[in-house]
């Protein structure tokens, strides 16, 4: 027999329930523009609108609501580029935890800010030269704190799957469902409740061209490790796709479409454009892949997850303004 899966459409509709009136029910967005521009009707799920300014909430907040109390008076630690770190800060907040961040040393200014801003005590690192979920299991171990990791997290994950739950409730049945992946919590989360809903749904998973270790993890077999990747997508630069997250979408996950950094930037000015929308590289990429074609034989009617829009304004105006930025 096949050993039991490690986080089922119940765990998701059980996050549903536990999330809801905490985090925001967010948007989807159509464009008559954009569907005449890919040739198909796309909607897009709107995660830069949800709380901390992405889908990372619905995970922190779910797991961190499941903690003992006894475990709240101790702390929560966290490793994360940016996102994760708010989404467990105003978790903690709320849940009258102290918060202890691990981030990356280049994290934008506004993400480190906004950690800080929810209460959060935040330890910088090198992200190219240190490994951080050793550093992070250290830190926690130290201090006796609760480590809630990015993606690594069965409540985690299935916080995460809500927005797809979400996404198909609101549109009906979808030929696909394009995700961004990093470490791979969202698209494990979106493909476990999708699949459960349809199990005909393609689930299409985009990281950068020079972020493709879940690409080549598929394709192999088993998780690969590469260079952290140097792209503009923060948010996606992970090494290696996560044991849990890949055990998940090893299974469930159809293709995985690659995007460029310029490519990004073309989705991020076309949604800021024409449908009013800041978006940034990480929650872009997805619209990307669609909108570069990536994405073959094309569906008909589409569903992105526009996962995030932590970007401040001078970073988009340079993004956007500069190729070489």
């Amino acid at each position: 027999m096949s050993p039991a899966p490690a986080v089922t459409f119940d765990d998701v509709q059980a996050a549903a329930k536990r999330i809801h009136g905490v985090a925001h029910r967010t948007p989807v967005v159509t464009s008559a523009t954009l569907n005449a521009l890919v040739g198909a009707e796309v909607f897009l799920k709107c995660e830069n609108f949800q709380r901390v300014g992405a889908f990372k909430f619905r995970g922190a907040y779910n797991a961190i609501s499941q903690l003992s109390p006894e475990q709240l008076v101790r702390g929560v630690a966290a490793y994360s580029s940016g996102n994760h770190a708010q989404a467990v800060a105003l978790a903690c907040r709320q849940a009258g935890a102290t918060a202890l961040i691990l981030m990356p040393a280049d994290t934008p200014a506004s993400k480190i800010a906004a950690t800080k801003g929810y209460g959060a005590e935040v330890v910088t690192y090198d992200r190219y030269t240190q490994d951080r979920v050793a550093l992070g299991n250290q830190l926690a171990a130290d201090r006796g704190l609760t480590l809630i990791p990015p993606y690594e997290h069965p409540h985690v994950i299935a916080g995460q799957g809500t927005a797809a739950l979400e996404l198909l409730d609101d549109t009906g049945p979808l030929d696909a469902l394009l995700v961004p992946v990093g470490g791979g919590g969202l698209m494990a989360g979106s493909a476990t409740a999708a699949k459960a809903i349809n199990p005909g749904i393609r689930m299409i998973g985009v990281e950068p061209e020079h972020g493709d270790d879940t690409k080549r993890s598929l394709q192999a077999g088993q998780r690969v490790r590469i260079p952290v990747a140097r792209t503009i997508a923060d948010g996606q630069a992970a090494d290696i796709p996560g044991e849990l997250t890949f055990s998940i979408n090893r299974r469930l996950v159809d293709d995985i479409a690659l995007v460029s950094d310029d490519e990004i930037r073309a989705a991020m000015r076309l949604a800021f454009e024409r449908l009013k929308i800041v978006i940034e590289p990480s929650g872009a990429s997805a619209l990307a892949a669609l909108m570069a074609e990536r994405i073959s034989p094309l569906p008909a009617r589409v569903g992105v997850i526009i996962s995030g829009g932590n970007v401040d304004a001078h970073r988009f105006t340079q993004l956007l303004a500069d190729p070489m930025a």
